[in-house]
């Protein structure tokens, strides 16, 4: 039998309640965005949420970044009554106690959802994008977090937070600008894609550009939409979220419509699980984000820089680097990764794998030894954890707590 991950029993508050979605100009033309790649962005426009609020003294603000098709919505309810895609640990109580900081999350640069990204008008054309949108990198969606952090007159977080694509974020933050953040939580997240991991994404884009309704990019202006690529690149993601456990326990070897219509159509459960995944979608996402996203992730490779860890060093932030076991598309190996960098600075890093059935997506669970974990990381103050490191010095080996956590 596969293992059942702690899942909560219990409510943990009502949440966050509605929210709304605001918009936030960051780069114009007077104050440009110029990019780590080489282009600049004379219009940045980001769309943000927040939750809770900003004390008086601005110490209590926590950033959210999101994983490669996430969006602002990271708690509470939407216009249309649907919760975030964090809601089960942002809010009242959570683990991410809105009782207690002020968080915030954005849409990233390159997103779709009310960010500036491909979709958008190129001002100087009056256009869309398209593919004339500049390279971005993983550091840009950081600068556009901290342009967004400044209007809203926060300049340093007690903690930084991302799953995934959004733990990569929060380790590129606390690399390169460690003097905005205390700490840095890197959920199921990877310093480098693997060759695995770039074939995954490769294949996606190529299921994108080769569908006929493309058009080079320019699908937008044709009045197309290239539906069939993206659902298939959708799919093939959705195949790597889940473990084989999860996959077994969740769907087996069921059949659809309770028995077998055999043929070259949808049969098996699992089938119709990845159908409908690749069409909601399909509402929610574009095409042109989806390639130059996953883009940025296969170049990430922030230890590659003999420097990387020199700025934070200087300055140091303390660390949460959780994986789950079960998770096959950024095993553990990819945290462990991180954590040898990391503590080989001599920073102070708490590690911990979970123990999940779920895979990838564990991160998006309600899973009770994580969110506690959470938790409890972000309410020890940063100069206690700090110091404590610092007395452990002579011993420190690279962790405060390095162990396993299950049910």
């Amino acid at each position: 039998m596969p293992r059942q991950p702690a899942l909560r029993t219990q409510p943990v508050g009502p949440g966050v309640g509605p929210v709304r979605t605001r918009v936030a100009t960051v780069a114009t033309p007077d104050n440009p965005l110029d990019l780590v790649a080489g282009g600049r962005l004379d219009h940045v426009e980001v769309a943000y949420q927040t939750y809770g609020t900003l004390s008086p003294q601005r110490d209590n603000a926590i950033y959210i970044c999101h994983a490669l098709t996430g969006d602002a919505h990271g708690a509470g309810l939407d216009e249309d009554s649907k919760p975030g895609w964090w809601d089960n640990i942002i809010g009242p109580g959570r683990a991410i106690d809105t009782d207690r900081w002020f968080v915030v999350c954005s849409n990233l640069l390159g997103g779709c959802s009310g960010t500036t990204g491909p979709t958008s008008i190129n001002p100087d054309t009056g256009q869309v994008w398209g593919l004339d949108f500049p390279q971005i990198d993983m550091h840009d969606f950081v600068e556009v977090h901290l342009r967004l952090a400044a209007q809203l007159g926060i300049s340093r977080f007690h903690a930084v937070v991302g799953g995934s694509m959004g733990g990569m974020q929060a380790l590129d933050w606390s690399l390169t600008r460690p003097d905005t953040l205390d700490n840095a939580v890197i959920i199921a997240a990877s310093s480098r894609l693997t060759a695995q991991n770039i074939a995954f994404s490769a294949v996606g884009r190529e299921a994108i550009v080769r569908d006929p309704d493309f058009e080079d990019g320019a699908y937008l202006n044709a009045d197309s939409r290239p539906d069939t690529g993206l659902s298939i690149a959708r799919m093939l993601a959705h195949i790597t979220y889940l473990s084989e456990d999860a996959f077994a326990e969740k769907f087996g070897r069921t059949h659809q419509f309770g028995q077998s219509r055999r043929g070259f159509g949808v049969d098996f459960a699992v089938e119709s699980y990845l159908d409908h995944q690749g069409e909601t979608f399909l509402s929610r996402f574009d095409p042109l984000s989806y390639i130059y996203l996953t883009r940025v992730m296969d170049y990430f490779d922030p230890f590659g820089h003999p420097q990387a860890t020199n700025r934070v060093v200087a300055d140091p932030v303390n660390y949460l680097v959780v994986c789950f076991d079960t998770d096959w598309r950024f095993s553990p190996s990819h945290s462990r990764r991180i954590v040898r960098h990391l503590e080989g600075a001599g920073l102070p890093v708490t590690f911990a794998t979970i123990a999940s059935s779920w895979g990838h997506d564990s991160f998006l669970m309600k899973l009770d030894p994580y969110h506690d974990l959470v938790r409890a990381f972000l309410e020890v103050p940063a100069e206690r954890r700090t110091a404590r490191a610092s007395a452990r010095a002579p011993h420190f080996d690279g962790h405060i707590c390095d162990r396993e956590v299950s049910r």
